[in-house]
């Protein structure tokens, strides 16, 4: 006899995940931002959102060569996802602070 699998709801898909949080709320949350007013990652937290991103396999190789790179030559263990967020801070702030004159705006204007 064949079983059936039983999938969750969307509802338990899409719950808060946070203590207090309203059902179907999106908080806006303002950047992290160090004493300079730089914006800086969240680091060694637990996040409550996640995001998936494809990338082809030799950008995960340079990714994956990155982190073996911090971790023998500058004694940095960070996992991948770490590198990520601090690649995105790092951009983000540079369009903040530079605007059209950002690499982000030139990398995407290109193509």
């Amino acid at each position: 006899m064949a079983r059936r699998v039983s999938l969750p709801a969307a509802d338990d898909l899409f719950r808060p995940t946070g203590e207090g949080d309203e059902e179907s709320t999106v908080r806006a949350v303002a950047p992290p931002e160090d004493k300079g007013g730089k914006r800086r990652t969240s680091g060694r937290v637990r996040h409550d959102e996640k995001m998936t991103v494809y990338v082809t396999s030799d950008e995960l190789i340079e990714l994956e060569h990155a982190r073996l790179s911090l971790r023998s030559k500058h004694g940095l263990a960070v996992d991948r996802g770490r590198i990520v967020r601090e690649a995105v801070a790092l951009i983000l702030a540079d369009l903040e602070a530079h605007g059209e004159d950002s690499a982000l705006v030139r990398r995407l204007s290109e193509g």
